[in-house]
């Protein structure tokens, strides 16, 4: 397992910040995934108030009346406290929206000298992302059983699933630009052990109320150099001479856009 291509990649992405092109995905990253999270969680209440009608009273919020609560500073901590959990599926979604815009600031950084990337059809994206999404939540669901059979071993079981799962959407979304689907499963089943730790090392801030924020779009970013990585380090005679070859990244001077 490449633990140190995960650091390096995510530290690359932190030197990122400043980059105004990388920037301005960040900051719509971060108005689109609040918008997913509160959509989520007027989701959640709308399904808590059909299933236990407009009278419900909640642990530490006390009584809920939908509307009227989900309007109110009550539901701002709700919110949070909820996106512990929704923030998984939220960051799932985001995927397709993103990671070609975060995929090109990053490698017109530290990539300059590849040749432009294919792009991934919006659409063929969306229903991978759809795709994943369904299993995501469909796991989810189904790992309500393991928790109540393996209570003590509910973290492990959350972030391993999860981990697992967000690792194989973002690194497969990734690669797919220059490798192809067939490509990028290759490359998966070759390196699905550093994929995972990187997803499950993505999972655990998605966790963290208002930090998990920017982890869809930084996570975008370092899926992006860990990819990059893995196929310099995978290079050999046994790869497709029909593929771009990537160089070594190089960190230019840049200037920020302005």
């Amino acid at each position: 397992m490449a633990f140190g291509v995960i650091v390096s990649a995510f530290l690359r992405t932190l030197g990122q910040l400043g980059d105004a092109r990388f920037r301005r995905v960040l900051m719509l990253g971060i108005v689109l995934t609040l918008a997913l999270l509160v959509g989520a969680s007027a989701a959640v209440f709308v399904a808590l108030q059909w299933a236990f009608g407009t009278d419900l009273t909640l642990p530490l919020f006390g009584p809920v009346t939908w509307l009227g609560d989900f309007l109110s500073w009550t539901s701002l901590f709700a919110m949070l406290g909820l996106s512990i959990f929704l923030m998984i599926p939220v960051a799932s979604a985001i995927t397709s929206m993103f990671l070609e815009d975060v995929a090109d600031a990053v490698e017109a950084r530290h990539y300059p000298h590849l040749p432009a990337a294919r792009p991934v059809p919006f659409g063929e994206a969306l229903r991978d992302t759809v795709n994943f999404l369904g299993v995501l939540i469909g796991a989810n669901l189904m790992a309500l059983f393991l928790y109540a059979i393996f209570s003590p071993l509910t973290p492990f079981i959350f972030y391993g699933m999860n981990g697992y799962l967000l690792g194989r959407e973002y690194f497969t979304l990734a690669a797919m630009r220059r490798e192809g689907r067939a490509g990028a499963r290759e490359m998966l089943r070759a390196n699905s052990l550093t994929v995972w730790a990187a997803g499950i090392l993505m999972a655990i801030p998605l966790t963290v109320p208002i930090m998990n924020l920017v982890i869809p779009i930084l996570g975008a970013a370092s899926f992006t150099h860990i990819y990059h990585a893995l196929r310099r380090d995978g290079e050999g005679p046994g790869r497709s001479a029909g593929r771009a070859h990537p160089v070594e990244d190089v960190d230019i001077p840049h200037r920020d856009d302005t």
